[in-house]
């Protein structure tokens, strides 16, 4: 082959490697769902995910933790929708965790897949209200008084 030849092949090769990349890819919305999971995993102020029956019997027989527990994706071809259900953790501004929260999942989908995230809907289904925690906050408030 001449060089003529060999330019126009490889031409031809990345013309078809950029139309893969860009198009046919498809991400599971089980895929979405578990970067969604991770993000509101790390942020401060949620003290689990409220997911169904199934979903804690699934994490106990497994022994691992279910990313995707408590988050639903509702995937039309144009854009994503995310619901988040949290339980929030005594004490915390539960305004302040949903907002960053809808943050953190917008730009981690985004990020991650390429999709566009139209909303990322936060449901608070309870508070924990773990006894060791609110003896802790009370001894700290007594101290504080006392000072």
């Amino acid at each position: 082959m001449d060089e003529e030849n060999i330019k126009e092949v490889n031409n031809e090769e990345q013309t078809n490697l950029e139309e893969t990349t860009t198009e046919g890819i498809q991400i599971a919305d089980d895929v979405v769902a578990i970067i969604a999971g991770k993000a509101v995993s790390e942020v401060n102020g949620v003290a689990g995910m409220a997911g169904g029956f199934a979903g804690g019997i699934t994490e106990v027989l497994s022994g691992k933790k279910n990313l995707t527990k408590g988050i639903k994706v509702d995937n039309n071809e144009k854009e994503i929708k995310i619901d988040v259900n949290i339980i929030v953790e005594y004490g915390v501004r539960i305004p302040d965790v949903a907002f960053e929260i809808q943050n953190r999942v917008k730009k981690a989908v985004e990020t991650m897949t390429g999709l566009k995230v139209s909303n990322v809907n936060v449901h608070v289904q309870g508070i924990s209200t773990t006894e060791e925690k609110i003896e802790t906050e009370e001894t700290e408030n007594k101290q504080e008084e006392q000072n």
